[in-house]
């Protein structure tokens, strides 16, 4: 789907205050899912300064922080400083430490790739220990089986949450935002999520925590001096895809951080061996250069349909394979060899929520948009060229 962007007339700090007043003006509920990272440190920073200003009522918030036990100190120490703000404004602070489902990049070669926060049967192996105050259980969640983002629905239905996703972020959630028609009726779909900072830039989120002076998590500067880019700046779960390649340099700034991840996770040890491969989604130049011999076509065909059970051996790889085998189906004939290298470092790398796999798609469907568009100008012209 093509996305059309419009320029606003104001700027998205205005837009974003105005927003988020309007999500109180509702007298409903209002939770605020913050995470301590950059995008959510803007909302709150706005949020606190609308309480303090008396443009909205801190009696209808709650903020809810899902704590996923393997994370940075810094992190930390920024969400029980905000925690300690928000209750002295009047607000709700809800810190749970439940026993939500993610995926673990560590075990991408295990039967269970999954990997559970606060699992009850593992707690002399917790990364870290919950706080005195954290909710430990939810009658609403099914431990071991509810993601966050299951879970978080289920108990906000009453209301409306603020969520500080951003459609700069990714592909994906650029057409996600497109399809949410933003400001019309019906725009919430059927959640109750509302995006204050949708259209932020990662340059409008970082200026805005300068300009006001906004305290941010040290870790990210320590990702940024071991050589992170900007624009992947991630503080996620430490077993997620996004954090293995800091997470080996940045360990090292933390004492204890890794030995604490190693003995919560006996598979991290494959990130230090691995980190800078396929297997975790990275290449180095040496190796680009080899594989620009490689025919990623037969590579593909190889493991989805000559070979699946070689490579293919747990229930999540399967359903994941089923549905590239359908992509490679669809595209034929007009996918390229980059599409091709792509499919074949994601099924090796793992994409268990599909997300390359929708990036592909959105790649290929664009590339032949635009090559249909050239070839009709040129047979107009009389000229006719192949599509490489």
């Amino acid at each position: 789907m093509a996305v059309k962007r419009i320029a606003a007339k104001m700027d998205v700090v205005t837009a974003a205050r105005m927003r988020i007043k309007n999500v109180f003006s509702n007298n409903l509920p209002v939770y605020y899912s913050f995470s301590g990272g950059k995008d959510s440190l803007v909302i709150a920073d706005i949020i606190l300064k609308l309480i303090r200003a008396g443009e909205i009522d801190p009696k209808l918030l709650t903020v809810i922080f899902i704590d996923e036990e393997a994370m940075y100190g810094s992190v930390i120490e920024i969400v029980e400083d905000w925690r300690k703000r928000f209750i002295l404004a009047g607000a709700t602070f809800f810190w749970y430490c439940i026993e939500v489902k993610h995926f673990s990049a560590y075990n991408q070669l295990t039967s269970d790739e999954s990997y559970t926060c606060w699992d009850s049967t593992k707690s002399d192996v917790w990364v870290r220990q919950p706080p005195p105050f954290a909710i430990r259980n939810h009658p609403s969640l099914r431990p071991g089986l509810d993601n966050y983002q299951s879970f978080l629905p289920k108990v906000t239905m009453d209301g409306i949450m603020l969520v500080g996703v951003r459609a700069s972020e990714s592909v994906q959630r650029l057409q996600y935002m497109a399809q949410l028609n933003l400001g019309t009726k019906g725009s919430i779909t059927n959640k109750n999520f509302i995006y204050p900072i949708y259209d932020w830039s990662s340059t409008d989120v970082w200026l805005y925590l300068k300009e006001n002076n906004v305290d941010i998590p040290i870790v990210y500067m320590w990702m940024y001096q071991v050589g992170v880019t900007k624009n992947a700046l991630r503080i996620s779960q430490l077993f997620s895809v996004d954090c293995i390649g800091s997470i080996i340099h940045v360990s090292k700034y933390e004492p204890g951080l890794w030995e604490r991840v190693l003995r919560r996770e006996p598979n991290a040890y494959l990130a230090t061996l691995y980190w800078d491969t396929e297997l975790y989604r990275r290449s180095s130049g040496q190796r680009r250069k080899q594989e620009d011999q490689k025919d990623f076509k037969a590579l593909v065909v190889k493991m989805l349909f000559k070979e699946p059970d070689k490579h293919f051996t747990t229930p999540l790889t399967k359903t994941v394979a089923e549905q590239y085998r359908k992509a490679f189906l669809r595209h034929d004939g007009i996918a390229r060899q980059r599409d091709y290298r792509k499919m074949h470092d994601a099924l090796v790398a793992g994409d268990p929520k599909l997300r390359t796999l929708r990036a592909i798609n959105m790649d290929i469907y664009s590339a032949y948009a635009e090559y249909a568009k050239t070839f009709r100008k040129h047979k107009r012209g009389g000229e006719h060229d192949a599509r490489v």
